[in-house]
């Protein structure tokens, strides 16, 4: 791992440090100022010639912000002859933007993608894109992880007698039926129907949830609203308590104290794919680390050997 050089933006500086401290590498510096009429200016402080360059930087809030951050890092380590550069976002925010379903809107998911490879992106390492489609947005290799295993393995540990996997759409469907073979419980979908960015309408139940306690499982958390009219519509069928996992915890708005005021919700599980702030943390809310995983991908992609065996 000598050619190895790892960068870090200033949106998850945690996350990168950790992967670093698996891999046994030194994570690089940069400096990241602005000019006085308020453009970023970034600059590489290490040496990365000829170098295996991995740039961390999740799109999170303010996603402008460090995406154009992701994009100067890129540009400044091909300017300086890095013989490959990867990309590792965690969360790629602009999934979500994945079709046009409204008149003349962009689908910005596959504009940034086409952006972050003008850049100067050779390949791609995120985590549980909002859609599968999105992949195939981008023009070079991308290796698409999930957290399935990492959650599965939190769940495992306690006592899962009439538990039950629960989708807030079909959409999730397929990953959620993955993640109730792990842990050995059925699974049952909501059929959402998305109103606006913050209000959605679930008016079905697809599987027998009453009785049982539901692990509602979702890629992401923003505001909360598709999760919390799925607890209405499954106490309503007799379903309680609930346990609530996903991989990108955003809580946006007032999830936090939507979401953790409801007594029979007994935890929130998510993953370190989104720095949480001191503000959103609650005893409910268990996060759990990506980097011992994104560290071994990392260390695949140089060596060149399989990722996709990490889920098998």
């Amino acid at each position: 791992m000598n050619d190895v050089t790892i960068f870090s933006g200033e949106a998850h500086p945690q996350l990168a440090r950790e992967i670093c401290n698996h891999l046994g590498i030194p994570l690089s510096p940069a400096t990241f100022r602005r000019f006085s009429n308020d453009c970023q200016y970034i600059q590489l402080n290490a040496n990365c010639r000829e170098s295996d360059v991995f740039i961390i930087q999740p799109l999170v809030p303010p996603v402008q912000e460090n995406l154009m951050q992701l994009l100067l890092m890129l540009d400044a380590a091909r300017g300086a002859s890095a013989k490959r550069l990867t990309a590792v976002i965690p969360y790629f925010g602009y999934a979500r933007s994945d079709k046009k379903d409204a008149p003349r809107i962009s689908i910005a998911g596959r504009l940034v993608a086409d952006i972050l490879v003008t850049a100067g992106a050779n390949r791609v390492l995120t985590m549980t894109l909002h859609s599968e489609q999105v992949h195939g947005f981008f023009s070079v290799p991308v290796d698409h992880l999930n957290a399935l295993l990492i959650l599965a393995e939190h769940f495992k540990g306690e006592d899962l007698t009439d538990n039950i996997v629960v989708s807030p759409d079909l959409g999730n469907a397929k990953a959620a039926g993955h993640f109730s073979k792990l842990l050995g419980i059925p699974v049952a979908a909501g059929r959402k129907h998305r109103l606006s960015d913050d209000k959605v309408v679930i008016d079905t139940i697809v599987g027998d949830v009453k009785g049982k306690t539901c692990i509602v499982m979702d890629d992401e958390i923003a505001n909360g609203g598709s999760v919390m009219e799925l607890l209405e519509v499954l106490r309503s069928r007799g379903a309680g308590p609930f346990k609530i996992a996903c991989t990108h915890g955003l809580f946006t708005k007032n999830a936090v104290p939507n979401l953790t005021s409801q007594t029979d919700v007994l935890e929130i599980v998510t993953t370190n794919t989104i720095p949480m702030s001191h503000e959103k943390e609650h005893p409910k809310i268990k996060v759990l680390s990506i980097g011992p995983l994104v560290a071994e991908t990392i260390k695949r992609i140089h060596l060149g050997q399989s990722v996709s065996s990490l889920f098998n």
